[in-house]
């Protein structure tokens, strides 16, 4: 079973596999430097539905089987489904799963809702359950509509702004001796440094990763020349580049082995996407798509995946609060063996 190391890190005892991922994207994502690593990119924007916020319904619905296929298994022999979005109370994942008939457990981690999602899942398999799925996704339009403005107001971008993925990703995760695996899941606290721009959130976000990072180096006696990649979620040019600052004082700095989803999904020079992407689809699609069939094929070894998320809502923005934020670490394996 599942146990706890240090002040915040679990680690999994059983073999616990990824048997399964894709991803899902837009015509924006297909035509990034990650496209080919799609399972399905579809060029409208509302997939073939009424609304964008179905349109993310179906993001989901279209990884989420993928995953199951090739896992090898069928949808009914999934015992729970966790799932998020940046939606008001999720209901893109809400809507998903109803058709699925799985027990749906609903997250809310902002853009960190992946690795909350798989961390979870992988709990649930180490001697709970035998196949759970883990999805996230986001919308460009669907966020743009709720968070910001209306997409034909057309308003200037500063430089610190991220563009929200239109994406989904979806991982099943098994008890099953088969790479990759996971190997360990680190939950991180909610960090609030004071940033109040909702166009900066990789700064609000940054804080959190290096928390997180931290503990788990603390909790396993490990440091980031350990792992193959280590991975932030969509910190985006502004946050990846405060979390360095901020390993650094923390005494782990990171080294040519970094990276950062939100830098991986486009290319900020060709594509205007200012700071990079973000959403809970960014992760989610980089670490289905791009991440684990390199560590399935044994391409890459070892490697931390840190989702980040910016807690904050329409409500909270609109009444002055700072963005608190949330990193959730998982650590994967091409190995069965401990990595500690």
């Amino acid at each position: 079973m599942a146990h706890k190391i240090g002040r915040q890190t679990i680690v999994i005892d059983s073999p616990v596999s990824v048997s399964g991922s894709a991803a899902v994207g837009g015509k924006k994502e297909g035509e990034g430097p990650i496209g080919a690593d799609f399972d399905f990119i579809n060029e409208d924007s509302r997939f073939g539905e009424k609304t964008w916020e179905k349109a993310e319904s179906k993001m989901q619905e279209l990884a989420s089987a993928a995953a199951v296929k090739k896992s090898g298994i069928t949808m009914p022999e999934v015992d729970f489904i966790f799932a998020g979005d940046l939606l008001n109370q999720c209901i893109a994942s809400a809507f998903s799963a109803r058709k699925t008939k799985v027990p749906y457990i609903g997250l809310y981690g902002a853009c960190s809702t992946f690795a909350e999602a798989v961390g979870l899942a992988a709990v649930f398999a180490d001697g709970t359950a035998k196949h759970c799925i883990a999805c996230a996704s986001s919308h460009f339009c669907s966020a743009e509509r709720q968070y910001r403005f209306p997409l034909e107001y057309g308003g200037q971008r500063p430089p610190s702004a991220q563009w929200t993925a239109t994406a989904a990703g979806a991982a099943v995760i098994s008890a099953k001796e088969k790479p990759p695996y996971v190997k360990a899941v680190c939950f991180g606290t909610v960090e609030d440094l004071g940033i109040n721009d909702q166009n900066n959130m990789g700064a609000a976000m940054a804080p959190a990763a290096a928390s997180t990072l931290s503990q788990f180096f603390r909790d396993t006696y490990t440091d980031p020349t350990d792992y193959d990649l280590i991975l932030t979620g969509d910190l985006g040019a502004v946050g990846a580049e405060l979390l360095q600052k901020l390993m650094e004082k923390e005494g782990f700095p990171l080294g040519k082995n970094y990276d950062d989803c939100g830098l991986m999904l486009f290319d900020r020079e060709k594509q205007q996407v200012e700071s990079g992407a973000s959403g809970c689809g960014c992760s989610a699609a980089v670490i289905s798509g791009h991440i684990l069939p390199k560590l399935r094929c044994g391409e890459l070894k070892k490697v931390l995946a840190v989702s980040t998320g910016a807690l904050m809502s329409p409500t909270s923005v609109q009444q002055g609060e700072t963005i608190p934020g949330v990193a959730h670490l998982v650590c994967f394996s091409s190995e069965k063996g401990g990595i500690f």
